[in-house]
């Protein structure tokens, strides 16, 4: 299926079925508009490469989710009434920021986001907080700061460069909790029960913040089956009008 342009031509993404858009997906990190094939097939739906995946350019500074949400709302228009808005790991954090702003939405399903931080952040390693310090002193050379970089930094940092790094800083810093209390919207928590990313506690967790949430916990599931899990789509299928 071919590529479409929206947003004045600044987002790509894939329009599936044959009537007005209901459904607005938002995928994960490091992932695009494919992985809703499955989910979305023969419902009238969009859904993106977010800005920095797939077909769509990377912004031009170290966007947060609110800048990724302004990006998003430009979709609106597209869609005649309010939106189902699917999010997907990085993609639910948007989609959170979005709700969170009152706009009119039917309902947010979100799957496998990391959205409550369930234990302090770790402190990086002693040597590598010591490399950096030399680094930023000027007795430490960029090339060796950045093998420390891709020694202790997540698969996802090691695989970000540029101002895309600088995206994921940001993001995996955020706090929503503000943000899930100001949902007035339904939402759905579909969650893998194998999700190592972003584990069940974290769905509890965030499902004691929502005002109108369901959660449903998929037997067997991991942070990226759970988009093909049968519970899935029911919960979708559930407020698609």
């Amino acid at each position: 299926m071919a590529l479409r342009v929206f947003a004045d031509g600044r987002i790509f993404g894939e329009r599936t079925g044959s009537g007005p858009p209901k459904v607005l997906a938002l995928h994960g990190w490091g992932r695009d508009h494919r992985d809703f094939r499955g989910l979305l097939a023969g419902l009238d739906a969009i859904a993106v490469d977010l800005p920095g995946f797939g077909a769509t350019a990377a912004p031009d500074s170290a966007w947060g989710t609110a800048q990724y949400a302004d990006a998003v709302a430009a979709l609106l228009p597209e869609f005649p009434a309010p939106p189902v808005v699917v999010g997907h790991s990085f993609g639910g954090r948007v989609a959170v920021r979005l709700a969170a702003r009152g706009l009119p939405l039917r309902a947010l399903l979100l799957t496998g986001v990391p959205l409550v931080r369930l234990a302090p952040a770790r402190r990086p390693p002693l040597g590598y907080r010591l490399v950096r310090r030399l680094h930023r002193l000027g007795l430490v050379g960029e090339r060796r700061m950045e093998r420390a970089r891709r020694r202790h930094g997540s698969e996802d940092y090691r695989r970000a460069s540029g101002v895309m790094r600088e995206v994921l800083v940001r993001t995996v810093n955020e706090r929503y909790d503000q943000d899930l209390g100001a949902i007035g919207c339904p939402v759905e928590l579909v969650w893998g029960e194998r999700d190592t990313v972003a584990p069940v506690a974290a769905a509890r967790a965030a499902e004691g913040l929502l005002a109108r949430a369901t959660l449903t916990v998929c037997e067997g599931a991991d942070h990226f089956s759970v988009l093909d899990h049968p519970a899935t789509r029911a919960a979708l299928r559930k407020h698609y009008p």
